[in-house]
């Protein structure tokens, strides 16, 4: 499906679902920071006022972030764009690093995300949950997670900032059963997951995860897929296609998001980035993928 015929099919199934009385969602809409890449855009305020423009309102940072909050706070207040939270990713990744010094790091990185987001008003901290490969086992990297989640557990729930594990392509986790049985093991409203949409097409259907995970979901990442690219050019080739034209069924995703009651929150674009039309044609893209 090309783009033209994507916003007209998605234009005529949202003036449908219109004429019945459902809850309006309220999804707003926000990207990751490196994806803002218009050249005019200089300052964190050039910034937001850009990606305020193109109909986004907030974005995520990768965290702990070096810019000073005050500054960030600042395009805030000017821009009435928000931060919903933050990514560390990479410091929740060391939680399972075989090296203690790097899980410890880890750790502190990611505390420190926490502190940060509380300030800023936000209400997650994105985290990859391991990787297991050749030299790290699945029951050792699930041992050290648990292990060193527990000890930013305090944190997040002194700051209020939830702890949101992500399904991502590390082997780890790899089923939505087990996602949830893993995020209820810590017995927290602290802990909650941070749903992929698009990282789940390649190996299964992202509604069988929202129907399962429930109301352990706390934000959504809006990312597309496609198996025929993949097929022909390689797992990773799935993922460069434009949202709205790949395998991801976002009238069944939509619908799943519906019956879970995830109808208002969060749904931050992870896709490439790029100049004010390219985040414009995003947002779109979005809106018409919200209304479904």
């Amino acid at each position: 499906m090309n783009r033209r015929k994507f916003l007209v099919a998605s234009a005529a199934v949202s003036v449908a679902a219109n004429a019945f009385a459902a809850p309006q969602r309220e999804i707003r809409k926000a990207l990751k920071w490196g994806m803002i890449q218009e050249p005019k855009a200089k300052s964190v305020l050039d910034k937001f006022r850009l990606i305020a423009d193109c109909g986004f309102h907030g974005v995520e940072f990768s965290g702990p972030v070096s810019i000073p909050l005050r500054e960030i706070e600042q395009a805030m207040d000017k821009t009435n764009m928000r931060v919903p939270g933050m990514v560390a990713g990479a410091n929740g990744r060391k939680f399972s690093d075989p090296d203690p010094a790097v899980q410890a790091a880890g750790v502190a990185a990611y505390n420190k995300a926490l502190e940060q987001v509380k300030a800023l008003g936000g209400s997650t901290v994105l985290m990859y949950p391991g990787r297991v490969n050749a030299r790290n086992p699945y029951d050792v990297v699930y041992e050290r997670m648990v292990k060193n989640t527990r000890k930013v557990i305090p944190t997040a729930e002194k700051t209020g900032v939830k702890v949101a594990f992500e399904n991502v392509w590390n082997h780890f986790l790899l089923s939505p059963l087990e996602a949830a049985r893993f995020v209820d093991s810590f017995k927290t409203d602290a802990v909650s997951w941070y749903f992929d949409v698009g990282n789940v097409v390649n190996t299964g259907w992202p509604e069988h995860w929202i129907r399962i995970l429930g109301k352990r979901i706390s934000k959504l990442d809006i990312k597309e897929y496609s198996r025929k690219k993949r097929d022909k050019e390689g797992p990773y080739a799935g993922f460069r296609v434009p949202l709205g034209e790949g395998d991801c069924n976002w009238p069944e995703v939509m619908k799943a998001l519906d019956e879970v009651g995830y109808r208002k929150g969060w749904g931050s674009a992870e896709v490439r980035g790029g100049d004010r039309a390219r985040l414009e044609d995003i947002s779109q893209r979005m809106d018409k993928i919200f209304a479904l």
